[in-house]
């Protein structure tokens, strides 16, 4: 049972998930940005408003991904500082 990545099709929501998010966020761009000038039939504006649901929801993930990333960093910066003494208390030699 190997080669399960195969059979996700060709559309894996794998491949939207891994989308960096400058990429997703210029992508939503496009898509606003057709629904605002083009004058589209319904179903193709539902389409681009799900396309745009889908491309916000991968914005939202990276940013709140970010965010842990930059609290657990700013978590261990001050565990080192109250663990290590700060140069500045370093009487000079």
């Amino acid at each position: 049972m190997s080669g399960h990545s195969k059979n996700a099709g060709s559309n894996s929501p794998a491949k939207t998930g891994s989308l960096p998010f400058e990429e997703a966020l210029k992508k939503l761009e496009t898509v606003v940005e057709a629904m605002d000038l083009e004058n589209l039939p319904l179903d193709t504006l539902l389409a681009k408003y799900e396309e745009g649901a889908r491309l916000v929801r991968i914005c939202q993930d990276k940013l709140s991904e970010a965010e842990l990333k930059i609290q657990q960093l700013e978590k261990n910066a001050a565990g080192e500082m109250t663990l290590k003494p700060l140069p500045s208390d370093v009487p000079a030699e």
